[in-house]
């Protein structure tokens, strides 16, 4: 299996794995993949660290590092000199106060942190520099831009560091946008995906941007989770593709215990579009904690970006320890970020060994086409 961006990037299979864990993208870049290391989960120094065990797993082979820039923000809360959670209105608190109440969550409200001020900057041009300019000291093969078109100050960055940029979309006029910006590399991300998403499916967007933005290779997320769906994703066009959710059960992946086991029991039809975590449409699993915030008469309705993400990061710290103490409400409200493909999850499997079913099942389906047309 052998494309032009393998070939580029120097990897054996076209097959990205985005993950927040570590153990993942080594498992990954060692299996012949790719792994990218979403960064948005660590301050500098932790990205640092992380980047640093990785280089000594992964022995000289290429993995990347994705950071979260979006083009919008509720900038009415970055000014520099004031603190984030001071702007998060007193509806907002209250209405999670009393959502942990009707759930029966017993963890006590933590100390609000110096760090929740940093970690919401991290989704800004500006926060999201620290993070680049580690990940830039390290022996990346690639940095990808979460949401919005890449900074200048990162395109400028990777250049001169010679690695290319991915930027992931959900339209074409996304794609010509990040083009436009420096992108070399661009996801094309349908509504079926984990995390943050437009609103059309993979099978429409992937040709439409491949058409778009030709020669810069294209890379299919949303709905991919076995060899039969990467091959029909690069029979659209594409040059390999990019996954998340099907990590999220393997051995390795460090999703909770309460989660994971929601997450195996789940359909494709569990999951949902949802601004209840971060501000900004994400689809994630269904739980109460989505159905409060969307529909729910008490709620005041999601904040932007970034202020809905220190709401229900602070809260869900919360809800994760009482769910793993086995607190059904607990467990009601858990979720986390996972695409359609859910419903394929049903078995833990090491990450090495889903590579290395996909790179098989790819090749099953490429022969059984190619038997169509003899």
């Amino acid at each position: 299996m052998r494309t032009a961006l393998c070939e580029r990037l120097g990897v054996e299979f076209p097959l990205f794995a985005f993950s927040h864990c570590r153990d993942v993208v080594a498992a990954v870049t060692n299996a012949g993949g790719f792994g990218v290391l979403g960064a948005i989960a660590y301050t500098p120094e932790q990205l640092d660290t992380e980047l640093t065990w990785i280089d000594e797993r992964v022995n000289g082979r290429p993995y990347g590092v994705d950071v979260l820039v979006p083009g919008k923000l509720d900038a009415s809360a970055l000014d520099r000199d004031a603190h984030l959670t001071d702007f998060i209105p007193e509806r907002h608190r209250d209405f999670v106060t009393h959502l942990l109440s009707k759930y029966g969550v017993s963890t006590p409200p933590q100390p609000v942190a110096a760090s929740a001020d940093e970690f919401g900057r991290r989704v800004t041009a500006a926060g999201a520099t620290g993070l680049i300019d580690v990940a830039l000291k390290h022996p990346i093969g690639l940095i990808a831009s979460a949401l919005g078109p890449p900074p200048p100050e990162m395109v400028a960055a990777a250049r001169q560091a010679g690695i290319p940029v991915a930027a992931l979309v959900g339209t074409v006029e996304h794609a010509h946008r990040q083009v436009a910006a420096g992108a070399d590399l661009i996801v094309a991300q349908g509504t079926e995906a984990g995390g943050h998403t437009g609103e059309i499916a993979t099978m429409v967007l992937v040709p439409q941007v491949v058409d778009a933005v030709a020669p810069v290779p294209v890379l299919a997320a949303g709905g991919i989770a076995s060899g039969r769906q990467m091959a029909a994703a690069m029979a659209l066009g594409a040059e390999g593709v990019w996954c998340g959710s099907v990590w999220l059960t393997t051995e390795e992946a460090e999703t909770a215990p309460a989660v994971k086991r929601k997450l195996l029991a789940a359909s494709s039809l569990d999951t949902v579009r949802s601004r209840s975590r971060t501000g900004k449409p994400a689809r994630q699993l269904k739980s109460a904690w989505t159905e409060e915030w969307d529909s729910g008469q008490e709620s005041p309705g999601p904040l932007g970006m970034p202020l809905q993400m220190l709401v229900a990061e602070a809260a869900m710290a919360r809800v994760g320890l009482a769910a793993e103490r086995g607190e059904p409400g607990a467990v009601e409200l858990a979720n986390y970020f996972v695409g359609q493909v859910v419903g394929q999850l049903d078995q833990v499997k090491p990450a090495r060994e889903v590579v290395y079913e996909m790179v098989s099942e790819f090749a099953d389906a490429v022969e059984r086409l190619s038997s169509l047309s003899q």
